[in-house]
């Protein structure tokens, strides 16, 4: 009706929409395009595993009401390496380890990663960020903001993890847990896993569970930080996001670490002066 009055063709309103990185609901809701990438990957992991592009463009309208075209899923496909002929033939990948329950004791013993957005207001863009967080003392204990969803976004963020954690290691090394998102099975995320040596496994599709801790805080995130700040800009969201994560860091009490911040749970830990019970992941 809008673009009737307006005298814009569809065509031209949904590609400019495309251009600024995200697709409308027929509910009017706008959803990024890397969480779309990611609901695919699910699908191409799943339920849709036999799939090629149209039936995949089906089945994001009919699950998620996209409006989103053919020739659009093609490309996010085409970019995440989901359509099974348009997989390079040579060239490493991540094992396709599956999560496995756990009873963890203690910190550096098993992390969960994500990638997520939030809105810019100002620009009518959105932003990402990749996160790290241990499940037995809750730190963030890496993390990494850009305008893009990418593979190497996730790799920074992981390799920072690695570095300010890795003098509390010993004997073991983390396993780093994420779901099924394309980012996770590129050459570039393989090649992460090489280098930093660290034992990745990923969720069942369908699962968000097996990764609950950091749902829990992606939660606390958006209520607390990304609700109250329409952000003009990215160097404002930037600026907001990061002094966040701060604060949960080192100054929010964490009722699963006995009401203390998650930093100072960590050093308690390390120490020896504070005693958890295991957490079950």
């Amino acid at each position: 009706m809008l673009c009737r009055l307006a005298g814009v063709a569809r065509s031209t309103y949904y590609a400019w929409r495309g251009r600024l990185g995200y697709r409308d609901t027929t509910g009017g809701q706008h959803v990024a395009e890397g969480p779309i990438a990611e609901w695919l990957s699910e699908a191409v992991a799943g339920a849709g595993r036999a799939y090629g592009y149209r039936k995949l463009t089906t089945w994001l309208r009919r699950e998620h009401q996209l409006v989103i075209n053919k020739k659009t899923v093609y490309r996010l496909c085409r970019e995440a390496h989901l359509l099974r002929h348009l997989r390079p033939a040579t060239g490493p990948r991540p094992p396709r380890t599956i999560a496995i329950n756990r009873t963890v004791t203690a910190p550096n013993r098993l992390w969960e990663m994500d990638l997520k957005y939030g809105y810019i207001v100002g620009t009518d863009t959105f932003f990402y960020w990749a996160s790290v967080i241990d499940v037995y003392d809750r730190s963030v204990v890496g993390y990494h903001l850009s305008q893009t969803a990418t593979a190497a976004q996730c790799a920074t963020a992981w390799g920072t993890a690695v570095a300010a954690r890795a003098a509390g290691f010993g004997a073991r090394r983390p396993v780093m847990r994420t779901d099924n998102g394309p980012q996770f099975i590129s050459h570039t995320w393989a090649a992460a896993c090489a280098t930093l040596d660290l034992h990745h496994e990923r969720i069942p599709p369908a699962t968000p569970n097996k990764n609950a801790h950091m749902e829990s805080w992606h939660s606390l995130l958006e209520r607390e930080c990304l609700a109250n700040d329409p952000f003009a800009d990215f160097p404002a969201a930037y600026q907001c996001v990061t002094a966040w994560i701060r604060h949960y860091n080192t100054e929010r009490y964490h009722g699963s670490v006995q009401d203390w911040p998650p930093a100072e749970a960590y050093r308690r830990l390390l120490a020896g002066t504070l005693h958890l019970k295991p957490v079950r992941a």
